[in-house]
């Protein structure tokens, strides 16, 4: 690909993005800063809060990795997704009246009113490590990408060029973040889901084309693969059995988004419950249709790399291979450049707030202290989220083996158990435990499941998959009941 095209596509991609925070900055002046950045006034339109958030909760994983897995899993995938549904409907009826009622700017506020001080403090400290990794891991593939279908091609040394771009990406995330804040993501998030969707669609568009087929005969072509099938019953032992997989994604979809400062905190910039409610049941209906056509796209994608015996190295360069190819022609890929840059952007501009939030809120208690004093605290946690964020992604870049960093992530996952329990033990009992001890509950719980897991696999080749996470939850729930008073 041509690097002036390259370059022209980000800088206009990255202005474009300013201009929409230059828009939006001015009710953050209004209101002086704080509440437009943290919660976006309380004024968000929820349907724009529901479109911005499938680019929220899809980014760079799910535009790149999903259609990959087709060929090894299937459509299996959608079982975890309809899990999903169950957990999106607990938030709507249970969670998001409790954060409402509590008028709360970080959900972890619960903690301290419910438990105590280090209770409350032990489940942002968990927040921010997971998506502190979770963020880094997502943007680091994302740059993966670009490294080795953009910037090596065009002859970018892996130090220089893609530190470079990675700092770029940063500093435009800061440069239009830095204001508004989550008044500003509500509607470049919309920009970007909007481009990752346009991205897939002329995928799969320029795909039918090239073969000849009609829109119907995509969809019969999709339909009638072998690697369409939705269902894995035969094998229990199987991480992705749909009893695992469903439980799974029940649980996922209650800790990793009704738990996740990241993702409630676009809810709690909503007007008020109702609407809430509404941009949550919209945005969970909306999602499964959005994951068909991910999967979808992976059937056709195999289906054009066969045809022109393409080597695909591993899954995750299935799309990327296909789009840049040239196969399908230069406007490909840059539609799907853009969607790249789109999923880069809409994951790591979410995080870079909610961490910027949760560190100001819940571990400097900004919201104490005069707003001058608050504003300030702001902007220079802002800026030392980033550049955080852009030492780990390094970090990653200096590991040679891709598992490892796969591994990382998933560890990171782990940290969302003491986060279930923790949630489940306040709402489902009246116990008080002891706070001093909730920390070292915290810590031992995700180390139990790490060496449940891998004793159970290497005795029996059983793993729980997914579904580790509410069991992490569970003995995270046991240990709380532990140490609580007892009479």
């Amino acid at each position: 690909m041509n690097p002036a095209l390259v370059l022209c596509v980000f800088l206009g991609y990255a202005t474009l993005l300013l201009v929409i925070a230059r828009l939006t900055s001015q009710k953050s002046r209004e209101l002086g800063g704080n509440e437009h950045f943290y919660v976006a006034g309380k004024s968000a339109p929820w349907y724009a809060v529901a479109f911005g958030m499938l680019g929220a909760s899809l980014s760079g994983v799910t535009f790149i990795s999903v259609p990959g897995w087709v060929a090894s899993q299937g459509f299996s995938y959608m079982q975890m997704v309809l899990g999903y549904l169950v957990g999106y409907g607990f938030i709507m009826a249970v969670l998001l009246p409790l954060y409402y009622r509590l008028g709360l700017t970080s959900i972890y506020g619960y903690f301290e009113e419910r438990f105590g001080p280090r209770a409350y403090l032990t489940g942002a400290g968990f927040f921010i490590l997971s998506r502190t990794i979770g963020a880094a891991f997502r943007l680091f593939l994302v740059a993966l990408v670009l490294k080795m279908f953009v910037l090596e091609p065009l002859g970018w040394d892996f130090t220089g060029g893609y530190a470079l771009s990675i700092l770029a990406i940063l500093g435009v995330i800061w440069a239009y973040t830095r204001q508004g804040g989550l008044g500003t993501i509500v509607w470049t998030d919309t920009l970007q889901t909007a481009a990752m969707m346009i991205a897939v669609i002329a995928s799969a568009c320029a795909i039918a084309q090239a073969l000849d087929w009609t829109g119907w005969e995509m969809i019969d072509q999709v339909r009638g693969s072998s690697m369409s099938n939705w269902w894995v019953w035969d094998d229990w032992k199987a991480p992705n059995h749909f009893v695992k997989h469903f439980l799974a994604g029940a649980f996922v979809a209650t800790a990793m988004t009704g738990m996740d400062q990241d993702m409630m905190q676009k809810n709690l910039a909503c007007r008020n419950l109702r609407e809430a409610r509404l941009n949550m049941g919209s945005f969970s209906v909306v999602l499964v249709f959005v994951n068909i056509l991910f999967l979808g796209l992976g059937v056709l994608l195999y289906t054009w790399a066969d045809a022109q015996a393409l080597t695909i190295a591993r899954a995750d360069s299935l799309y990327p291979t296909v789009a840049l190819g040239g196969t399908l022609g230069w406007g490909l890929g840059l539609v799907f450049l853009i969607g790249l840059l789109a999923s880069a952007f809409s994951s790591a501009d979410s995080a870079m707030t909610a961490l910027t939030t949760s560190i100001c809120v819940d571990v400097l208690k900004t919201e104490r202290q005069s707003n001058e004093y608050a504003t300030r605290m702001r902007k220079r946690v802002h800026i030392g989220v980033a550049i955080a964020l852009f030492v780990v992604i390094m970090l990653f870049s200096s590991v040679s083996d891709t598992s490892v960093v796969s591994a990382i992530f998933t560890a990171a996952n782990y940290t969302y158990g003491p986060l279930l329990g923790l949630f489940a033990f306040g709402l489902a009992t009246t116990c008080k435990p002891r706070d001093r001890w909730i920390p070292a509950v915290a810590l031992l719980s995700p180390a139990c499941c790490y060496g449940l897991e891998t004793s159970l696999n290497a005795l029996w080749d059983f793993s729980f998959g997914f579904a580790l996470l509410p069991v992490n939850g569970l003995i995270s729930f046991l240990g709380l009941w532990a140490i609580s008073k007892k009479g």
